[in-house]
Order: structure tokens, then C-alpha cells, then sequence
């Protein structure tokens, strides 16, 4: 396989999506838009003012201003509203599947009906395939700065009112809150039948990366990027190609990288790591997957051959059902080959 050579295309390959929060792909306009609609008043006098502000130190600076932006999402039209926005932006730049996350305890907490935000973005991801050629999946994700009672308590709600998710996820501030304090929570959800995901290894130590695997369950690890301080968890990874849905432009916005030159992806695939390339909160972290792509090919120069296992390791990571990844697989092979034509 050609590796980290020159390029014949920039272009995205056809990918799944596996790491975004739909929450962050709230960009400023609709912000704005939604804020008028719902007749509230903004901290920021202008867009201007509000794009000043996506200047992060770390990851807490940016839930800040993220969790502060919610504010304007009241009704199930203005979460149909943002899901929709993101669906044509990311079919647009070659996302052909995608597993959303979204966050309901950040919604329920000020004072948003649990049926608000779920059926907002249900609504939107039912009709996805036929509007934007884009099939989805619903994942609850769980704010791991919260207590496990409170997830706990949600996602009883959910499976009570029969909510269209496929998975649960562990995100929010990860530094001081691990993954073990979740196991209760993560045992829940496989009675449940549901798949399950964490986020670890990001600020987080790769300890959490373990923790993450052996005693949530996980069936993906999103971010995962400090496994490279640990040898043997990275032989681990290897053996058994568990998903790490790495993003690299957030990685960088939030310090937990400091350039995209130093970005682990190259040495993770030439480890042998079954990473993907996402997005995360594209509105706040400078780019969606094409984004990605782009500047990674720019950066460290990509192959063709490198974009399409990226690609492939996507779908082949993803919950889509096996006819759906088999289509997708072949979009890609068709994909890597015109681009080396």
C-alpha cells in the first residue's frame, strides 16, 4: 500500500461519520437565526463577536461556549432545524452515513422535554436516505461530569418512551471523571440491547482507554489518540481492530495536540489501529470530515490508497447493517480507483 505519498486528488473519499455531536455542528448563523425565532437574547452583539469567541484553551473552554449556545435550541422544528443543516453540509463533503450523538441530559437540565430534543433530531434522521442519500443511527451520549444516577435516570426514560437510539456514549469532560464511574450505566444499556461507545484517551490517560473497554464494554473508543503512550494497549487495539474515531481538526482546536504536523493519525495507521477521521463539532472546531481530509492530505500527504483504508475503517467500524456497509465498501473501491485514474 502506498503510504504518505504524493497525492493525484485532495477530494474526500465516501465515509461514515462516526464521532459528531450534533449539538456542535450549531454554526453561528443559525445561532443567530434560532435565537430571533425563539425570542432570545444573545451575549454577543454580532456573528463577528461570536466568532471570536471559538478561541479554545482546552476542552473545558470550548464546553463553555458550546453548552452556553444551546441555549437557543427550545423547540422540536429548531433541533429538526440544526439536523437537517448538518445533513446537507456533510453529504455535501462525501458523508454517506452517519452516527449522530446527542446529548439530552444538556437539554433536559434547562428545562427541555426529553421528547423535545429526541423527536427534533429523530424527525430529521428519519427521512435522511431519501432527503440528503445520507442512513443514520441515534446515539445517546452521557455527560460523564454529571452524576451516574442522572444517566441512569434518562435512560430508563428513553427506553420507557421507545426512543429511536441505537447506542449510548460517554462524553463531556473527561479529565477526573473515568469510565468506571459509568458501569452501572453501561450494563444498563447492553441488557437494552443497545451498542455502546465511550469517549477516552483524548485529555484523558490511555488508563481510561482501558477502563473504557474492560469495564463499560465499548464496543469503539472515540478519540483514543493517547494510546500511543502505551505500547502494549496499542498492540491490543491492533489485535482486536477496535474502532478509534479520531479528530484530528479538534484535537488541534483543543490543545490536546498542538499542530496538526504533530498529529498521532500517521503513526496510528501505520500502527496498524483501526482509525477513522471525524468531525466532532465541525461549527466550532474549523472543518468538517472533507475539512479533515483536506488538511490532512496537506499536512502529512496522504495517499489515495491512506484516504480510502481511512474510508473503509469507517464503514467497516460503523453499526450500519451489513448490506448498507457492503454498498458503502463499494463506494469506496470505486472512489480510490477513479482518484488514481
Amino acid at each position: 500500500m502506498e503510504t504518505f505519498g504524493e497525492s493525484t486528488t485532495t477530494a474526500a473519499p465516501p465515509v461514515a461519520e462516526l464521532h459528531l455531536h450534533i449539538e456542535g455542528t450549531l454554526q453561528p448563523e443559525l445561532i443567530f437565526a434560532l435565537a430571533e425565532r425563539n425570542g432570545i437574547e444573545l451575549p454577543y452583539a454580532d456573528l463577528d463577536e461570536l466568532r471570536a469567541r471559538y478561541e479554545f484553551t482546552d476542552l473545558q473552554s470550548f464546553l463553555d461556549l458550546y453548552y452556553a449556545n444551546m441555549a437557543v435550541l427550545r423547540t422540536e422544528q429548531d433541533f429538526a432545524d440544526m439536523t437537517r443543516a448538518y445533513l446537507a453540509r456533510a453529504a455535501a463533503g462525501g458523508v454517506r452515513h452517519v452516527e449522530v450523538m446527542m446529548d439530552p441530559q444538556a437539554h433536559i437540565s434547562r428545562g427541555v422535554a426529553l421528547e423535545t430534543c429526541v423527536n427534533g433530531v429523530a424527525s430529521a434522521l428519519a427521512t435522511s436516505v431519501e432527503d440528503f442519500g445520507v442512513s443514520t443511527l441515534l446515539i445517546a451520549a452521557f455527560l460523564r461530569d454529571m452524576s451516574e444516577e442522572s444517566a441512569l435516570e434518562v435512560l430508563e426514560q428513553l427506553l420507557a418512551m421507545k426512543a429511536p437510539i441505537a447506542g449510548i456514549g460517554l462524553d463531556s469532560a473527561e479529565v477526573g471523571n473515568p469510565p468506571s464511574k459509568f458501569e452501572r450505566l453501561y450494563r444498563r444499556a447492553a441488557e437494552a440491547g443497545l451498542r455502546r461507545i465511550a469517549h477516552a484517551g483524548e485529555e484523558g490517560p490511555a488508563s481510561y482507554i482501558y477502563e473504557a473497554l474492560d469495564l463499560l464494554g465499548a464496543e469503539r473508543i472515540d478519540h483514543g489518540i493517547r494510546c500511543m503512550e502505551d505500547t502494549a494497549l496499542v498492540e491490543r487495539l491492533v489485535a482486536g481492530q477496535i474502532p478509534l474515531t479520531v479528530c484530528p481538526l479538534s484535537n488541534v482546536r483543543l490543545r490536546a495536540v498542538d499542530t496538526l504536523a504533530d498529529h498521532p493519525l500517521p503513526a496510528m495507521l501505520a500502527a496498524g489501529l483501526n482509525v477513522s477521521v471525524n468531525s466532532d463539532d465541525p461549527a466550532y472546531f474549523g472543518g468538517y470530515v472533507d475539512d479533515n481530509f483536506e488538511q490532512l492530505v496537506a499536512v502529512h500527504r496522504l495517499s489515495v490508497a491512506d484516504r480510502a483504508r481511512l474510508a473503509a475503517n469507517s464503514v467497516r467500524s460503523s453499526f450500519a447493517d451489513e448490506a448498507r456497509k457492503a454498498e458503502l465498501l463499494a463506494e469506496v473501491s470505486e472512489w480510490e480507483k477513479a482518484a488514481v485514474n
